[in-house]
């Protein structure tokens, strides 16, 4: 049993209505590429940890008929936390009916997984951006930054609670943009002892250039959005 990740599908249907090879020839027929690497090597029994930004959907149905359908039918069970343009996100209730229970959603709450070398907890919460962000606002940043760190806390206490000591963190935002960065997130991974962290929301050779990947502080980073790892699932564990 395998743990993968992988983030920033955006998805939008078959044909698509927001084709991202407008970002570049890179994301050409992107969807596609994304299932084939995604069927060659996660098989059923492995995990697959969605990081967010999975469709542009703005309503829970058409991203279920769109796009969730097709991810839900490839292998592995599929751990999914929130983006920043999931709009069609909603309730845990709405949502776990709506995908008749083809997805855990991270929302408070752990996955746990059953590995060889033992028990492993997968927690997650969107993020956001942290103070030293170009276009950060306090006025309204704040209060985001407040709320996700309530989440994130309740989803890692209750692994914790629970018995967990090996997890893996996942985020939509990256917890910090330099490797000297104190951020709020990197202070929780720091308090819970988290070894392995996950995130997307970065694109492109710049931006993955310019994000910290690897180990700080005992903990391993890495950066899964699909267009910097040749939309294929990065293997975690």
């Amino acid at each position: 049993m395998s743990i993968y990740a992988i983030g920033d599908l955006h998805f939008s249907g078959v044909p698509a209505s927001k084709p991202m090879d407008v970002f570049g020839e890179h994301w050409k027929n992107h969807r596609q590429r994304v299932i084939e690497n995604w069927k060659q090597i996660v098989a059923p029994e492995d995990t697959v940890i969605l990081c967010g930004d999975i469709s542009w959907a703005m309503k829970l149905q058409d991203a279920v008929t769109e796009d969730l359908q097709d991810i839900a039918e490839l292998p592995g069970t599929k751990v999914m936390l929130r983006g920043n343009h999931d709009y069609w996100w909603t309730s845990l209730t709405k949502m776990k009916q709506a995908t008749a229970g083809a997805f855990f959603f991270l929302q408070n709450n752990f996955f746990p997984v059953e590995q060889e070398e033992g028990p492993v907890a997968v927690c997650g919460s969107r993020g956001w951006l942290t103070p030293v962000c170009e276009g950060y606002k306090p006025e309204t940043d704040d209060g985001i930054l407040r709320h996700e760190d309530l989440r994130i806390r309740a989803s890692l206490d209750a692994a914790r609670q629970a018995g967990y000591e090996n997890i893996i963190l996942a985020l939509h935002y990256p917890p910090f943009y330099s490797p000297e960065e104190n951020s709020l997130f990197k202070q929780i991974i720091d308090e819970y002892g988290v070894k392995r962290c996950v995130f997307g929301h970065i694109h492109g050779e710049d931006g993955a250039a310019s994000i910290f990947e690897g180990v700080r502080d005992n903990c391993s980073y890495k950066l899964v959005s699909c267009d910097t790892q040749n939309f294929t699932p990065v293997r975690v564990l």
